[in-house]
């Protein structure tokens, strides 16, 4: 039986996300997000004022994008909906700034020697919100659900390698896998349920630094301190947070200059040039692949040579440097630099900007005159619109005519997100901090390869890497990956944007995160 203390947590994570910053952006999984330049990456203020005392019932106002999807948290799929939420739940463990896993409800862990078992070791002195004691009964209870224990269907892929999970005393819970899962540690960041609470959906019950109190569809959505919180140094001096919602950046800037807000994340290079010094900038890479995804289950987009002749029409840079004012990291495959350990750099510059080769391609492939396609476009947020602007016209001079469908975020994600009901789509994948959890997105039958792709030789890679123990092994597999989607022209992978998190002056405390997390029971209010 391997040991491992919580405090000296998990190797596998930081070298993961050895250069990696932060993360505001939302996605698909529930992404949206303007994105812009770099600040200094991890500091947690620019103008950090140490000597004015901290206001302890402040209320802290933060502009947000896009709207809850689910109170629920196995049911959200929305990334602000986590950013959110993530402040009412915790999970075992969490992440740091730096990708590394941290205790929060588990002390300690222990791994078989078969990497099939693993059985953690819970705090004692943890409540959840609703009063009740948290114990190994409420972990059972939320992998139990996860895993689809009970009713044989898991909320997500991911779940279904649970093979069973036990109470092994009040606070010692086993877990059993049914095959090797070396991603498995990573996923136990999502959140405990209090076991038979039902009403999650409507008022959502966590072990969290802030306790729910009201949401508002269309307006706002409201979290309260949790004064109980279990780990003392890290009661929030906050009273509340109103998540406010204004899908125009613009528009939140100007509110953030008036008073009216205290945060806003994803703020564009653009908006930036707008504030003054008086306002505190978090910027980095956001571990975020924005992509324009091909539906290879719609013709013409099954034919490789048309995806190719789509990549080679495509301009990356005049998007970054239009849309982004230059503040994002091209890509060309779903895996951002962000995560050096993993990545695979023989796959930059794969496709190089060439109208005339992307005519021929598209003559051998039949279509000498061209094709029309349409592009469904989450209209909440001006990177994906003006993204696509962009891309329609460039495809134009390759004599493909695109028709831009926008919608709203909610209809996106039922119709794009879970349906796969498109021909084509931009949007902004989350980042993870495992690589199994960014590139299980184009395994065949994932719930979620919302671009139906399917090789068998990526399903292979990612099957080898998820039973392997090896951080180099499992490198190998990953870099294969990510050359395979680029050889196979999957996708446009057009860029990991930077990130960008604006406070105005007297709030310091916030961090830059390698997922979307918005750190605030560490804010500190001085004015």
């Amino acid at each position: 039986m391997k040991k491992y203390s919580a405090l000296l947590i998990l190797g596998i994570l930081f070298l993961i996300l050895a250069a990696c910053g932060s993360n505001d952006n939302s996605e698909s999984s529930g992404g949206s997000g303007d994105s812009a330049p770099a600040s200094n990456g991890n500091a947690s203020s620019e103008k950090e004022n140490q000597e004015e005392p901290a206001i302890t019932n402040a209320i802290i106002r933060v502009a947000m994008k896009s709207e809850v999807d689910s109170l629920d948290p196995y049911q959200a799929s929305a990334t602000d909906t986590g950013i959110m939420m993530d402040n009412v739940f915790d999970g075992l463990f969490d992440t740091d700034e730096n990708g590394e896993l941290i205790p929060n409800l588990a002390s300690d862990y222990q791994i078989s020697e078969d990497n099939l078992t693993y059985t953690f070791t819970l705090i004692e002195n943890a409540t959840f919100h609703n009063g009740e004691d948290f114990t190994a009964e409420d972990v059972v209870y939320s992998y139990s659900r996860l895993a689809g224990l009970e009713t044989g269907e898991p909320l997500s892929d991911k779940w279904a390698v649970v093979e069973n999970v036990e109470a092994t005393g009040d606070y010692e819970v086993k877990v059993t896998l049914k095959s090797v899962d070396s991603g498995f540690l990573a996923r136990t960041i999502i959140a405990i349920l209090p076991e038979g609470y039902e009403e999650q959906e409507t008022h959502p019950i966590g072990a969290g630094p802030f306790k729910f109190v009201d949401y508002r569809p269309g307006q706002s959505l409201l979290l309260e301190r949790n004064d109980d919180y279990y780990m003392e140094d890290k009661v929030p001096q906050a009273a509340e947070i109103e998540f406010v919602l204004m899908p125009d950046t613009q528009t939140a800037v100007l509110a953030l200059q008036a008073g009216d807000i205290d945060i806003i994340p994803g703020v564009n290079a653009q908006q930036l040039m707008q504030l003054d010094d008086s306002v505190t900038t978090l910027s980095g890479p956001s571990n975020m692949p924005v992509i324009f995804g091909l539906n290879h289950a719609v013709e013409p987009l099954n034919d490789i040579n048309v995806r190719k002749a789509i990549n080679l029409a495509i301009d990356k840079d005049e998007i970054i440097n239009t849309v982004m004012q230059g503040s994002a990291t091209k890509i060309d495959s779903n895996f951002s630099p962000a995560m050096a350990f993993f990545y695979e750099d023989s796959v930059e510059g794969y496709y190089e900007t060439d109208v005339e080769a992307a005519k021929e391609l598209l003559a051998e492939a039949g279509y000498p005159d061209g094709f029309d396609l349409k592009m469904t476009v989450p209209s909440h947020a001006t990177m994906y619109t003006d993204s696509a602007q962009i891309i329609a016209d460039q495809l134009g001079k390759a004599n493909i005519n695109v028709t831009l469908d926008p919608v709203e975020w909610s209809t996106w994600l039922e119709q794009v997100y879970t349906d796969f009901n498109h021909e084509s789509t931009i949007i902004g994948l989350t980042g993870k901090i495992d690589p199994y959890d960014v590139l299980i997105r184009f395994v065949d039958g994932y719930s979620r390869n919302f671009i139906n792709y399917n090789n068998a030789e990526y399903n292979e890679m990612i099957e080898k890497a998820i039973l392997e123990t090896d951080d180099n092994e499992r490198a190998t597999h990953y870099k294969r990956a990510q050359e395979i989607l680029a050889e196979d022209a999957a996708s446009v992978f057009i860029m990991d944007p930077d990130s960008n998190t604006v406070m105005r002056d007297g709030v310091t405390g916030l961090k830059h995160y390698p997922i979307g997390k918005l750190n605030l029971e560490d804010l500190s209010i001085t004015k």
